[in-house]
Parts: C-alpha cells; sequence; structure tokens
C-alpha cells in the first residue's frame, strides 16, 4: 500500500475534485417520467383544426368530466397536445413536488399563456407515479401586426415549476439502512482514479475498508462505528478530496472550425510544412470587329487567362512541450483554425501528439 501511494504521489499534476462529482452510488439515480397531455387557454395558438388528435383527445377529456360533446362541434385553435416529461430524482416521496417540461407535438404555433389539464406521469415500467398540472412559463413571447412579427426564443417548448406531485411511494433499489457494503460508481471509468478514489476513502475512515473492484467501481464496507448510521458514512465519503487524472484529450469540431484542448497535453518534437497553391482561371469577352467595307461580322470570342499563385511555403521544427506552446508556433505561420485541425490530426497520425483527437 505504502509503494501505490508514492507512485501515485509521483505522477503527473491532478485536479481535486469531491467523490460526489465524480462518482455516485451504485443503485440510487434518476428516474425518467412522461405523459401525454392537453394544454388549454390558449390565444388562438394551438393545434389547427387538421390536427385531428387534437380535437378527439379534447372530446375524450370532456366526456371523462361528464360534458357529451361531439368532435365536429369543436372548432377552436387553444387547445395543443403535449408531452409532458419530467425527472423524479432518487428517494423522492409521495407529495414531493417536480418540476416539469411541456413540448408540443401538434402545429401549435406557441404554448404561451397556456394551462396544462391534470395529466398522469408514467414511469418507464409503465406504472404511474406522479400528476402534474398548472401554468406554464414559456419565457419568449410573440408580437405582430401591419404584416410584421417578432418573436423571441422558442415558444413550444415551456416549464411549470414544481407543476408535479409524486403520488406513489418509490421503492428504493439500495436500502442505505440494512447495508453492509456500497458500491461507488465512477462517472468515467479510469484505473488510476478509482485506485485514488479508494486510497482517499481509505484515509478518511482510518482503515482498510475501500476497495477497488476495477476502473469504474469502488467498494467500500461499512466499519462497525457506522452499522445503523450508514447514511451519515455516505455524507463523509461525499465530501472526500480525490486527485482526478484526466485524460489528454483534444475535441475538434470540422463544422465550425472549433478546437478544444487542454493545455498541458504534451507533444513531441515534429515538423510541419504549411503553404499553399492558387490556380485562377478568369473567361474575359472579346469582340473582334472585321475592316470597313469588307463583308465580314462582328464575333465575340473568349480571351482566357490562367493565374497560378504558389504561396511560399515554410518547413518550420515545432518543440513545444504543450499544445498550448504548438499553437503559437501554428498561429505565427497563419494557420486558420480549419488548418489546424488538418494539422493537429496528421500530428496525432505520424505520433507527434500525445492525445486523443475525438471529432465531434
Amino acid at each position: 500500500m505504502q509503494l501505490l501511494a508514492l507512485l501515485l504521489a509521483l505522477s503527473a499534476p491532478a485536479e481535486a475534485a469531491r467523490v460526489k462529482d465524480v462518482a455516485a452510488l451504485y443503485g440510487v439515480r434518476d428516474n425518467a417520467l412522461v405523459g401525454y397531455g392537453l394544454v388549454v387557454g390558449l390565444a388562438r395558438t394551438g393545434d389547427s383544426g387538421q390536427n385531428a388528435a387534437a380535437v378527439r383527445a379534447l372530446a375524450s377529456r370532456l366526456k371523462g368530466l361528464g360534458m357529451t360533446m361531439s368532435e365536429d362541434d369543436i372548432k377552436a385553435r387553444n387547445v395543443a397536445i403535449v408531452m409532458v416529461t419530467a425527472k423524479l430524482p432518487a428517494g423522492t416521496r409521495p407529495g414531493s413536488p417536480l418540476d416539469v417540461q411541456v413540448s408540443s407535438v401538434g402545429d401549435a404555433r406557441s404554448l404561451e399563456g397556456g394551462v396544462l389539464l391534470m395529466t398522469p406521469l408514467y414511469a418507464a415500467n409503465g406504472m404511474a407515479v406522479a400528476s402534474s398540472q398548472g401554468a406554464i412559463l414559456v419565457g419568449g413571447f410573440s408580437a405582430g401586426g401591419g404584416g410584421a412579427s417578432t418573436t423571441k426564443n422558442h415558444l413550444t417548448v415551456g416549464l411549470i415549476p414544481r407543476g408535479a406531485a409524486v403520488e406513489v411511494e418509490i421503492p428504493n433499489a439500495l436500502d442505505v439502512r440494512g447495508a453492509v457494503s456500497f458500491d461507488w460508481v465512477l462517472a468515467t471509468p479510469d484505473f488510476t482514479n478509482s485506485t485514488r478514489l479508494a486510497l482517499a476513502m481509505n484515509t478518511t475512515l482510518g482503515g482498510e475498508y475501500a476497495q477497488a473492484i476495477d476502473g469504474g467501481t469502488v467498494r467500500v464496507s461499512v466499519p462497525d462505528v457506522f452499522l445503523g448510521k450508514q447514511a451519515q458514512l455516505i455524507a463523509t465519503l461525499e465530501a472526500v478530496d480525490v486527485k482526478i487524472d484526466q485524460v489528454a484529450k483534444v475535441v475538434v469540431n470540422e463544422r465550425t472550425g472549433t478546437v478544444v484542448m487542454g493545455a498541458d497535453v504534451t507533444v513531441r518534437p515534429v515538423a510541419i510544412a504549411h503553404g499553399g497553391l492558387t490556380i485562377q482561371v478568369d473567361h474575359d469577352p472579346v469582340l473582334s470587329q472585321p475592316g470597313a467595307l469588307s463583308g465580314g461580322r462582328t464575333v465575340v470570342a473568349d480571351k482566357t487567362t490562367v493565374k497560378v499563385d504558389e504561396k511560399q511555403g515554410r518547413l518550420e521544427l515545432i518543440e513545444g512541450v504543450t499544445v498550448g506552446e504548438v499553437v503559437g508556433a501554428l498561429n505565427k505561420m497563419g494557420v486558420s483554425p480549419r488548418d489546424l485541425i488538418v494539422i493537429l490530426q496528421a500530428m496525432h497520425a505520424a505520433g507527434g501528439l500525445q492525445a486523443e483527437i475525438e471529432t465531434m
């Protein structure tokens, strides 16, 4: 253990983070909820009459409330069919409020000013878990007149803060009170980080209670002093600081010419040649006039001019220690962001860039 701790201490510098920021307890997670509902009260910005689903849904809802009305009797644009989504956090109890997101699925122009009718929200197993209802906050507006209009933000998606309430008891996948061990799952599996996580936990607990099972899991046995107080143990371990080792990575987006990289990524000496060849072909019309009284006729001909412009290429030896220094040297050569992407990819292929390149 002492040798392992020494090797980790002599490794490359790393950033410190709390355990709760890089790992989570196995079995403790959020659950997605979804429902299908109606928004009413719109100022003629709801679904059009061509959306038969909205008319049928409204007629069915009115029938459920004791009001009989045929679909042919409904001629309104103040109703919109929506999908309702929410996130159910772990440990939620009946009556707990949830934030709700409402999204139009028809041809409604705006949900501004609308009210969501009571909508059940279902879990992945099909069980109704919560119910939602309330006024929708769009966070934008649409105004117009005289043939002109203006719109701010996306008007067919809105929020209902605390707009849903949990209706049933949710069983926990992890029985905290009766557990004798916990598994912490790293957000990004890495053997170095899982080992450091176990070492930091053992230092806090003062014994060999944590063990790295693999690159993504650290198992912690509950010390005798924490039996019956497992929640306190979890809170203690969540606040432990861990030195996190990051994988050297360069992220490039060729569509926008964006390059995001860590300035501490090391590189090996490489030689880069940067130059360009431009060929321009111009067609200019030329009039050919016959001599006087010659009986000839005017002819239009093309005069073709070819220009070749070759920029003087330069061969540069780049010996920077970090990607930041390499980028600085390439900027002095007049390299554009899109050219930089190609050069970095070529450097990686040649073994000069000690980092992973991820293309978006």
